[in-house]
């Protein structure tokens, strides 16, 4: 019998919170820099303009990226046999989307090495690749997840993957690419709004505004699709939340409108996409009235409703196999060991709160309006 003062069942309850919690972090936080990166073509429209836009970002977007550092480790060290397959299964899109995120400390450190406008408007559109790339491929994952990766394991529990890089391509995961992109660029547009005035902060309000109306329409276009238009996987043998770990010691069937089913087994879930919806109209209503902070605060809460409900809609799946359902990896079947998941926790709490005073003390010294003043007074600026 353990001696550890919480059982293992609770530990992987703790740890799916945790994921989902880092996750939804780096979507609210790195979506700042990713959605500004996005707009900066578009809101922006001379080079003062852009300058103002990247230096808005330059200085807090390495920090930012300490959730998906976070949410990659916790991945691998909570959930092993998920980073070994999706890991490998995706990885030409990871490599996408890692190849963007290189685009934008190269593009902050070359941009302004020559005054030529050809040389700039090239980095320019590069900090749009990093931007937009990102935040389409990451909505595309998360809809191939719903959808079912094509993997199955042998007896001895190795993974194959018989995907291709297109096969991620459908409808329904390009939809929940685009609710991506149009919450990142509504929150990148809370962050300009606020932080900026005059034509600027007009064009960032009205970028924001529609991408904030469309990711609406687009989140319950998705929630139809998901409740009406495609089959949910379920777990129809008996669960036991403390054994060990093995796939494919359960049974899978996959039903019709299965995702929703959690919503009538637990209705306190129904809080997250309700938040979703009222984050995005609350982030709105800001922009069109001129609101600030709220404006950014309703803008995170609606991406924090969003990601948090694909995973409520999912638990206790983490990757679901559409080729073999009963090879579907769930959160009590692909954890890492009781004692690991104790002492993960035991760092995460020593380290997470020093990583969240870390990050309110550099936004408070961060903050502020930016302008083409502020600008020429600092000789580090980008």
């Amino acid at each position: 019998m353990s001696t550890l003062p919480l059982d293992y069942e609770t530990l992987r309850l703790i740890w799916w919170a945790l994921l989902g919690i880092l996750l939804a972090g780096f979507a609210i936080m790195g979506g700042r820099d990713l959605g500004v990166g996005a707009l900066l073509p578009f809101v922006a429209r001379t080079d003062a303009e852009r300058r103002v836009l990247i230096n808005m970002v330059g200085p807090t977007w390495e920090g930012n990226q300490v959730w998906l550092v976070l949410g990659g480790g916790a991945i691998f060290a909570a959930f092993p046999p998920l980073y070994a397959v999706s890991f490998s299964g995706f990885y030409l899109a990871m490599i996408v989307i890692l190849l963007a995120l290189i685009l934008r400390p190269v593009g902050f450190k070359f941009r302004n090495k020559v005054a030529d406008p050809r040389w700039r408007s090239i980095w320019d559109w590069a900090l749009f690749v990093g931007g937009f790339v990102p935040a389409l491929i990451l909505g595309v994952a998360v809809g191939n997840v719903l959808l079912g990766a094509p993997f199955h394991l042998d007896d001895t529990l190795r993974a194959f993957y018989t995907g291709n890089f297109f096969q991620l391509l459908m409808p329904f995961a390009l939809l929940s690419g685009l609710v991506s992109v149009g919450m990142i660029v509504t929150q990148g547009a809370a962050v300009i709004a606020g932080r900026t005035s005059g034509v600027l902060a007009e064009r960032a309000r009205l970028f924001g505004t529609w991408s904030g109306l469309a990711t609406i329409a687009l989140f319950a276009l998705g929630g139809l699709w998901v409740a009406f238009g495609m089959d949910g996987y379920v777990i129809t043998s008996v669960v036991d939340g403390s054994a060990a770990i093995n796939p494919l010691g359960k049974t899978v069937a996959l039903v019709h409108g299965g995702w929703v089913s959690n919503y009538g087994t637990y209705p306190w879930m129904i809080v997250a996409p309700v938040l979703g919806f009222l984050g995005l109209v609350g982030a709105v209503l800001g922009l069109r009235g001129q609101w600030g902070v709220p404006t950014l605060v309703a803008s995170s809460l609606a991406i924090f409703g969003i990601v948090t409900t694909a995973g409520l809609s999912l638990f206790p799946f983490l990757l679901p196999s559409s080729t073999v359902p009963v090879a579907s990896l769930t959160l009590w079947d692909a954890s890492s060991s009781q004692l690991t998941l104790f002492v993960m926790l035991l760092a995460t709490l020593v380290f997470l709160p020093i990583i969240l005073l870390y990050t309110a003390f550099v936004f408070r010294v961060m903050r502020g309006p930016v302008t083409t003043q502020s600008l020429e007074k600092n000789p580090n600026a980008y």
